[in-house]
C-alpha cells in the first residue's frame, strides 16, 4: 500500500510509531540520553495552553545536562560564533550561572554552533516529566527550595538577594546548586526559564496535527516566520517565579526577539541521533564551546 500521499498522522495511525533507537553506551560529552517512546504531554486541569493531556511519541535524543552558562556563552562570542548578548543586571555574570537575557535567535545560533539544536517542546517536556507525565523532574512532590531555585516565602531565588541595585529581585544560582532530576538533568525546574524551538499555541488542541507527532515541532516546524504566530515558548520557571511556574507542563510565551520587554531567559541544547553521532565522531582534542558544568568543574 502506498502511504506517501497520506498525512503523517494517518500513516502513524495505520502503521504505528517508528522503531525506538537505543541509547548509546557513551552519550556525547555533557549530555544525557532521553529514551524514545510515548510520553504524557500536557494536563487536563492546568492552564488552557497545556490542555489536553495526550500521549505523544518522541524518538530517542540527547539533552544537555545543564543550562548553558555565562562562561560558555562568552566562549562562543570569543570564537565569533555568537553575538554579544546576555544579562543587563548586576550579579548575573558569574561563570557558572546560566546565561540569561539572550533572545530565541541567540539560543538557536549557539546550539547550531555546538552541533546541536534548540529542543522542541515535546523533547523538553519528555525530559522534564518522564514518560508518565509527572509534575516535576523529581516526581509529583511539590516544588520547594530544597529541589529548585524558585521564589518562596522568603522571596526571589529562595531569599538570596543579588548584589547591586534592586537586590530583592534575586538572581539565578550557579548550575547544579540543586540535585539532578530524572535522566541526570540539572535545573529543569527553576533557576532560569529555557527557550524551546516551538511557536506558542493557545492549546494543544488548537495546534492540531503539527503538535501531534511523532516528534512534533509545532506550527511551521518552528521555522521563522510562521504566518499567524508571533511568540515562542520558554519552559521550566525561574528564580523569580513561584513553584507553579516550575511545573514541567507550564508554558510561557514571549516574542523571539525578547522585546518589547526584555526578559532574562536562558536555554539548553539537545542533540538528535544524527547530531549525536556527528559529535561523537569529532576528534577528542577538538576545542568545544561548553565543557560540562560550563568551566570543566
Amino acid at each position: 500500500m502506498n502511504l506517501l500521499p497520506l498525512p503523517l498522522a494517518v500513516v502513524v495511525a495505520l502503521m504505528g510509531p517508528p522503531p525506538v533507537a537505543a541509547c548509546r553506551d557513551a552519550p556525547p560529552r555533557g549530555t544525557a540520553c532521553i529514551p524514545g517512546g510515548p510520553f504524557l504531554r500536557g494536563t487536563d486541569d492546568g492552564p488552557a495552553d497545556t490542555r489536553p493531556q495526550r500521549s505523544v511519541f518522541v524518538q530517542t535524543f540527547y539533552m544537555d545536562l545543564d543550562e548553558v552558562t555565562y562562561s560558555a556563552w562568552q566562549a562562543c562570542v570569543r570564537r565569533g560564533a555568537c553575538r554579544r548578548a546576555g544579562p543587563n543586571y548586576s550579579d548575573f555574570d558569574h561563570p557558572r550561572q546560566p546565561i540569561t537575557g539572550v533572545n530565541w535567535f541567540d539560543a538557536v545560533q549557539f546550539c547550531e554552533a555546538e552541533g546541536k539544536h534548540l529542543p522542541t517542546e515535546a523533547e523538553w517536556e519528555k525530559a522534564a516529566r518522564g514518560p508518565d507525565g509527572e509534575r516535576f523532574p523529581w516526581g509529583d512532590a511539590p516544588a520547594d527550595c530544597t529541589r529548585a531555585v524558585i521564589e518562596d516565602e522568603r522571596g526571589k531565588s529562595c531569599g538570596v538577594n543579588k548584589r547591586g541595585e534592586e537586590p530583592e529581585k534575586g538572581r539565578p544560582e550557579p548550575i547544579r546548586s540543586r540535585a539532578a532530576g530524572r535522566y541526570g538533568l540539572y535545573d529543569m525546574a527553576g533557576n532560569s526559564w529555557e527557550w524551546v524551538s516551538d511557536w506558542h499555541t493557545p492549546s494543544w488542541s488548537d495546534c492540531g496535527a503539527a503538535c501531534a507527532g511523532p516528534d512534533p515541532r509545532g506550527p511551521c516546524e518552528g521555522a521563522v516566520p510562521c504566518a499567524g504566530f508571533t511568540e515562542k515558548v520558554v519552559r521550566g520557571g525561574s528564580w523569580f517565579w513561584s513553584a507553579a511556574y516550575a511545573e514541567g507542563a507550564h508554558r510561557r510565551a514571549h516574542t523571539p526577539e525578547n522585546a518589547p520587554v526584555f526578559h532574562h531567559f536562558g536555554f539548553r541544547c539537545a542533540a538528535s541521533l544524527f547530531e549525536a553521532a556527528a559529535l561523537l565522531a569529532r576528534p577528542v582534542d577538538r576545542p568545544r564551546g561548553r565543557p560540562p558544568g560550563g568551566d570543566g568543574k
